[in-house]
């Protein structure tokens, strides 16, 4: 089985930082893409950034400049660093894991942590 755990979301001030964390655990091979993303209350889920396995990365206009994705291979984690944070950055935030296991390529999604941008 593999799960998805993330942490870091919380109560912020507007121009505030958070930081998650999305932890993957289970016989995991290998990844191809490890990302978040984040829904509002009332609109649909969207990408807020993604990395590959190479390294490469890829953000929403709207986080670009303020938000930094990173991941640690070796622990299997993938981190967002969200700078500067705005009320339209209040969402729940998942993370996404398209990633090679024992049970072959899959796409897995996380819980959702909850991060609001309020004064």
């Amino acid at each position: 089985q593999v799960q998805l755990v993330e942490s870091g979301g919380g109560l912020v001030q507007p121009g505030g930082s958070l930081r998650l964390s999305c932890a993957a655990s289970g016989r995991i091979f290998s990844f191809n893409v490890m990302g978040w993303y984040r829904q509002a209350a009332g609109k649909e889920r969207e990408l807020v950034a993604v990395i590959n396995g190479g390294g490469s990365t890829n953000y929403a206009d709207s986080v670009k400049e303020r938000f930094h994705i990173s991941g640690d291979n070796a622990k299997n984690t993938v981190y967002l660093q969200m700078n500067s944070l705005k009320p339209e950055d209040t969402a729940v935030y998942y993370c996404n894991a398209d990633l090679y296991s024992v049970y072959g390529r899959n796409d897995f999604w996380g819980q959702g942590t909850q991060v609001t941008v309020s004064s």
